[in-house]
């Protein structure tokens, strides 16, 4: 699994990212363009600032999905997503592009952190796994509208 920590990973990221549009279409789900690019922005606030505001979770939940979050293994479609992740309401398209680009830039230049808080759902996680959930997050929904 690639990392937003790896150089390469970064820029295909954000390339991936600048493909996208406001009439770009999803392959699977229910959420715009707009509103998939409000919902990646909170894992890397999570990661960045350790705001972790809306998530519970339970021991079951922790070993049920911890391995899954920065495995090899692709992420099926249509997974429920946390309440305080749904985005409800379109959201501006530009507006909420550039904050997740911004993001994805904050995340990447903490490459180097040493100490990572604990997820308020897995616990505590290395560095490793830390880079390697966030890229697959953003992949996820990335492959989600075709990019």
């Amino acid at each position: 699994m690639k990392s937003l920590f790896e150089v390469e990973a970064y820029h295909q990221i954000l390339s991936r990212i600048n493909q996208l549009d406001v009439n770009t279409e999803r392959l699977w789900g229910k959420m715009s363009a707009g509103q998939m690019a409000w919902h990646c922005q909170f894992p890397l606030k999570l990661a960045i600032k350790n705001e972790a505001k809306g998530i519970k979770g339970s021991l079951f939940i922790r070993w049920l999905y911890k391995k899954s979050m920065y495995s090899d293994r692709l992420w099926p479609k249509n997974l429920p997503t946390a309440p305080a992740f749904k985005a409800t309401e379109e959201k501006d398209f530009e507006t909420e592009i550039e904050l997740l680009k911004d993001l994805v830039s904050e995340c990447h230049a903490l490459r180097n952190r040493k100490h990572w808080n604990p997820h308020p759902l897995f616990g505590n996680m290395t560095h490793e796994q830390w880079g390697k959930t966030q890229y697959k997050h953003l992949d996820h929904h990335l492959r989600q509208f075709g990019v």
